[in-house]
Formats: C-alpha cells, structure tokens, sequence
C-alpha cells in the first residue's frame, strides 16, 4: 500500500438530494465516488451522534468528577470503584476516543497537509485519484466548460528556480494568490509571480500589460488588492484655466480623443473673456446607516431625539472623537415603518473622508445604545448617503462639496473661437440640457457631458472613480445679457466627492498630478482648502468642457472633429475644430 496516496472524498450531500463529487484536476471529467459500503452508514444523524457523545463525555466527567470530591470528603481510597464508576469511566474514555478521531486527526492533518500536501494518504488510489483537491467540488452534472480559444501563444517568463517552485504552490492551492506579499516580502516579486500563475492557469497572455516601472509597495494595504501589472492611461493638459484669479494646467486622464481638445478650447474661450468664478456652497460628506426597531414608534423617537436642536451638541461630541478634522454638521433621520435611516453630515479636512464619518457614526451608534437598548443596528450604510448611486438626497441636499461656477463670455469670443452665435447656444442649451434632459426622466443630468471632464480629472488625481456617479450631478444654464450679446454660463454641482490626502492621492503619478494644480496633500493654512479647490477646479474644467461641446453642437462640427481627432487622418482630414461626445 502506498502511504503517499490520498483516498478519494466521499460525496457532499445536497440540500436538494443531489450529490456533489470531487473533480479531478488533471482533466476536465468528473469521478463518481465508489458505492457506500454497510459500515459507511450510521444508525443515527451526524449531527445527532456527535450531539449524544458531547452530552456523554460531559455528563460522566461532571459524575467522576463528584464522586472524586465525595471520596476525598469522606476518606474513601481513590481506587476503589464501583460497577456505575468503572462504566462512567468506559463511557468516557469512548466518547473521548469519538471525538477525538471525529474532529482532532483532521484538524492535525491540516496542519501536516499545509507541510506536505501528500501526508496522510494511507490508501491505495489511480493516478486520477490522486489529484483530488478538497476544496474543488463541482455538481452531479456540471455543464461543459470550454476555455475561450488563445489567439497569441504564451510568453512564458523564465524564472529563478525557487520562483519557479512558489508558482507550482500557487498553482496546486498550497499557497493562496492573496498571500504571496506577506509570504514574500516583496511586492513586486509577488506581483510577477502571480502574473505567471495566472497566465498558465488561464492559458492566456498577458502580455502588453507592463509589469515593471510601478512601485507595487505604495499600493499594498492601500489602494489595489493582488496586482499583475498597471494599466496605462494617457494624461492630457487643459489650460491654462483662469479661476478665481488662478491660473490652472488641469491633467486629464482619459483615452477618448477631442476630450482634452474639446476642453481646452473651453479654457481659451474663458481665459480671453476674463475667466471664471466659484463658490463652494457647502462641504460635508455623509453616512446613514439603517436600524431596526420592534415597533415604528420606537423608531419614531430616536429622530425625534437626534433631530432635537438640545442634544445636538452632544451628538458632535461623540462623533468628532473619530478624528482631529471631523466635525459633525448634520443629522438627518427619515423613517420607512420601522427602520431609521440616519444621515449624518460631517466636514472631513482634506480627506475625502469616507472612513472619517464611517468612524464618527460607529461612535453614535455605540453612545445610542444606551437610550435605544433596543435598537438594532442592521448597517453602517442604509444607502441614505448615498454614496456611488444617482440618488435624489445628494442632488438636493449635497454630498461632498456642492461647488457653482460660472464665466460670461464675450459675444465676438462665442463668434471667433467658439464658432457660433449667443443665440443658438442658449436655445441649444434650454432644448438639450433641460427640457431634453427632463423628458428623459433625467436625475442630475441637466448638462452635456459632466461626467467626462470628472472622470478624466478623478483618474489622473487618484480619486475614486465610482465616485464619479454623484460628482458628475450637474445642471448647465445659459442666459444672453447685455441686449443679447454676451452670454452668461455656469455649472452648479452639488455633490463633489474629492480629497487631497489618502487613498490613491498618496500614489506618485496622482501626487505629481496635484502637486501640478498646487493642492497635494493637506493645506497648512486651513484643513480642507487643498480640497475645496481642487473640487472648484474640477467645476471650471466642467464648465469649459460644456461650454466647447455646446458649441461645437451648436455649429454642427460634432461629427466632423471626431472624425479627425478619434479616428486616423486618412479618413477624414478636413475638420478643423474640437469637441467631444454628448
């Protein structure tokens, strides 16, 4: 018998009556396990027989256990037993026996298996057999997997021996993906190796996707989970953007052609015209998390307590403990029977500051639970925030920071660079941006092309891009003054979620994109000035980007520029203007 071979799994028993059986690793078949055999059956439940041998072992180790105390009271020699004794002692030396094999040898062959993979293998098996993995269970019929035909051969990497074997482990289960980092100590040891994992487990190339040149140790615990390379992304530059006095080079990331154009043409329109102006209006990141009470009226009490005016004070108290920059604004409670959802409101500095007021909220819900004992917390997050979904709470109430901009822009400025008229931009802008946005049930989306202008900024300043959903809210007007020959335009968003601090603003490509706009890292002279402006920032590249879009709409050069700017100069070489798309 060969001691190094595993015996085949048993079959898991379905909650449907099927059976699931193991898949052998070496071909794509699956093995029905051999038929159970009279000593497999048990004359009780499993759970039922391990239930009667932990009442037994207990129940007699509690009764030797008082008789000893008896005998020691009394004088009475230990060894001296009786027929109910001596059959207590059986019972338990039995039921030790069960649970020992039943839960101690496999929770010792763990930790051996871990050591050596084929240790404890004490029956007889085929070659198929032998590839068994416990933890790959497939159904009675599994449907036929066909992997995706390879159209380039792999580029397989010649590694260093010992990597070599680290990849094996990998590939084999020994060693989990996730773990390689700690295992290691090297993260971008780690990241070539799971690279090679994956491209032969996949049977696909990756080649193209660059591996080296990217500091995989900023990223670990941080911002990316199990790396195998970085995605390149292009950055552009608009500008200079004239706001508030301030001259901007915006960095765009982005991969669509004319955006970059497009926006810049925007910035030269402002820029001759005497620039733009901002407003932040409000700055507070929220959370609300969802509790449950047994009655709608109990919930009915906790708002009216948090919305109380006299125990404001020393809900802030609490919260504010999370951090030195938190500072609670706001709550807000609305009730659905009897669930509360609370909405608190916090500044957050220069952090964008999720896990700031996520913190803070833990506080209050702990200091709650002595009024509300009864009060049962079901989430941190009840989607009241609401953070990365079209929500009407941040369109109206602001999430992050609710920033207004705006620019009047000369009329020769619209005639000479912008290439149409003050007319057809304001008629274009009440006809598409608000009566079309609305009969499309629009939420948020009274503008042209917001989210493009965001999204490039959000990539190149490490923000978070899923972000991106609320920030982009933004209503665009546009009014003809003085007797029609100018035009005043603005952009107001309510719901700007940018920070200068944490997260992807600490990687080195992102910080040198901020330190470009002067805001990296957190303001000395005020905590959360850097991210005020960068979020005012984002609102004038958004206005410059919505004010070159229409315009290009306007004067019907849509199509044309993109056919220029997004396609080769061979098909269409005659535009000469820039936009983006709608």
């Amino acid at each position: 018998m060969d001691l190094r071979q595993r015996p085949p799994k048993p079959p898991v028993n379905n909650s449907d009556g099927s059976y699931r059986f193991h898949k052998d690793l070496t071909s794509s078949t699956t093995i029905a396990p051999p038929p159970p055999k009279a000593s497999d059956a048990l004359p009780l439940p499993l759970y039922l027989t391990n239930a009667v041998f932990f009442t037994l072992f207990f129940s007699v180790a509690y009764y030797l256990l008082h008789r000893w105390r008896d005998k020691i009271r009394y004088n009475t020699p230990l060894h001296v037993v009786t027929i109910t004794e001596l059959g207590a002692i059986i019972a338990l030396i039995a039921s030790f026996i069960y649970l020992l094999g039943f839960f101690g040898i496999d929770f010792v062959q763990s930790f051996i298996s871990r050591a050596s993979p084929d240790a404890w293998d004490l029956t007889d098996s085929t070659d198929a057999d032998r590839n068994f993995d416990d933890h790959r269970l497939v159904t009675c019929s599994p449907p036929p997997i066909t992997k995706l035909p390879n159209p380039e051969p792999i580029v397989t990497e010649s590694l260093p021996e010992e990597d070599e074997e680290i990849v094996k482990s990998v590939l084999d289960g020994v060693i989990p993906s996730y773990s390689l980092e700690s295992r290691l100590g090297d993260c971008k040891r780690a990241a070539s190796i799971r690279r090679e994992a994956l491209q032969r487990v996949t049977g696909r190339s990756m080649e193209g996707l660059p591996l080296d040149g990217f500091d995989y140790e900023s990223i670990l615990g941080q911002c990316c989970e199990m790396p195998v390379g970085y995605v390149q992304i292009p950055v552009g530059i608009a500008g200079p953007l004239l706001l508030d006095g301030y001259e901007y080079s915006v960095p765009m990331a982005t991969t669509e052609g004319c955006l970059v154009a497009s926006t810049n043409r925007g910035c030269k329109a402002m820029y001759i015209s005497g620039g733009a102006t901002s407003t932040v209006l409000k700055d507070g990141m929220t959370r609300a998390p969802v509790v449950r009470f047994a009655s709608a009226r109990r919930a009915s009490e906790l708002k009216f307590f948090l919305e109380n005016p006299e125990n404001f004070d020393t809900l802030a108290v609490v919260f504010n403990r999370s951090s030195r920059f938190a500072r609670l604004q706001s709550v807000m409670c609305t009730i659905a029977g009897k669930n509360a959802y609370v909405r608190f409101s916090c500044s957050t500095g220069d952090a964008m500051g999720m896990n700031m007021v996520s913190k803070g909220v833990q506080n209050v819900l702990e200091y709650l639970t002595d009024d509300f004992p009864d009060m049962d917390v079901i989430g941190i997050s009840g989607n009241f925030c609401s953070d990365k979904k079209p929500a009407a709470v941040n369109w109206i109430e602001g999430r992050g920071k609710s920033v207004v901009c705006e620019a009047v822009i000369r009329g020769e400025i619209v005639n000479k660079v912008l290439k149409t008229s003050v007319a057809a931009l304001v008629e274009l802008n009440m006809l598409k941006n608000l009566a079309g946005s609305a009969v499309a049930g629009s939420l948020g989306g009274f503008n042209a092309h917001a989210s493009n202008i965001v999204s490039a900024v959000f990539i190149a300043t490490g923000q978070d891009p899923a972000q991106n959903v609320e920030s982009s809210q933004c209503i665009t007007m546009m009014e003809a003054i003085n007797d029609g020959k100018d035009i005043h335009i603005s952009v107001t968003m309510p719901s700007i979620e940018v920070g200068t601090v944490g997260g992807g603003t600490q990687l080195a490509s992102q910080s040198a994109c901020l330190n470009l706009l002067g805001v990296k890292g957190a303001s000395k002279e005020s905590p959360g000035m850097n991210s005020r402006r960068l979020a005012t920032i984002v609102a004038g590249a958004v206005l410059a980007g919505e004010l070159s879009l229409m315009s290009a709409i306007a004067a019907g050069q849509l199509v044309r520029s993109h056919m220029k700017y997004n396609r080769s100069s061979r098909d269409i070489s005659g535009a000469t203007t820039t936009t983006t798309t709608t």
